[in-house]
């Protein structure tokens, strides 16, 4: 499957990137099942949306704005929600998370800038609505509706198809370790993100380590 094009300004480029949406993006799994919960506020998390999808979301939510934490890039599935935003003004705002490695200090206070400025009704996503937008989720509950750290990470579950003993486990653990300091020494999330947290070594200790080690050793406090 080629590179999807750039643009949609021709009828070849809009079949192109519409393929490959569907067959190299997995749009046709997303078509079926969206993985699309409520989190409150007037705030939405999900996958990929579809135009069409986008659409019924406008028109059942009226949304205003949509965070798009895979960033800007040139699958056809962008070129797509990026149009479609623009014909139904809905505000796109690309951000780009990872699912592999812990946020950074500035991704953290990009989520909380984008949270308090944006308008709402708002979807958040990434691309199977699992990681990505389960740390967006926890990150909004956490920073926007002011929820404790330790119910917030229940949107990172495999109920939305995160796995905390896959890599994507260092998004967990960036949040385990913030209540491991925080029942050291209590201290506002994010003063922590700012004063405390060492997002290198918490990289270098989770693949050093290990989520079950964090969990064993020094949650459960186990011998």
């Amino acid at each position: 499957m080629p590179n999807s094009p750039k643009t949609l300004d021709t009828n070849t480029r809009r079949l192109l990137a519409w393929l490959d949406m569907h067959l190299v993006d997995h749009g046709c799994v997303r078509a079926v099942y969206n993985n699309f919960h409520v989190l409150g506020g007037g705030m939405y998390r999900s996958s990929q949306p579809s135009p069409r999808q986008i659409r019924r979301y406008k028109d059942r939510y009226g949304l205003k704005s949509i965070i798009n934490l895979r960033g800007v890039h040139d699958y056809g599935s962008f070129l797509y929600e990026d149009e479609v935003c623009a014909e139904l003004s809905i505000a796109l705002h690309n951000v780009k998370l990872y699912s592999r490695t812990p946020p950074s200090v500035e991704e953290v206070h990009t989520m909380d800038e984008l949270f308090r400025t944006i308008e709402y009704p708002a979807l958040m996503h990434c691309k199977s609505g699992a990681d990505r937008a389960g740390l967006g989720a926890a990150l909004y509950r956490i920073l926007r509706l002011g929820h404790p750290v330790g119910q917030a990470v229940s949107e990172l579950d495999w109920r939305y198809g995160h796995f905390k003993q896959a890599k994507t486990g260092v998004l967990d653990f960036f949040f385990a370790q913030y209540l491991v300091d925080n029942a050291r020494q209590p201290t506002p999330f994010l003063q922590w993100v700012d004063t405390v947290y060492d997002e290198e070594a918490l990289k270098s200790q989770f693949h050093e380590e290990g989520w079950a080690s964090l969990v064993v050793d020094k949650v459960l406090h186990r011998e």
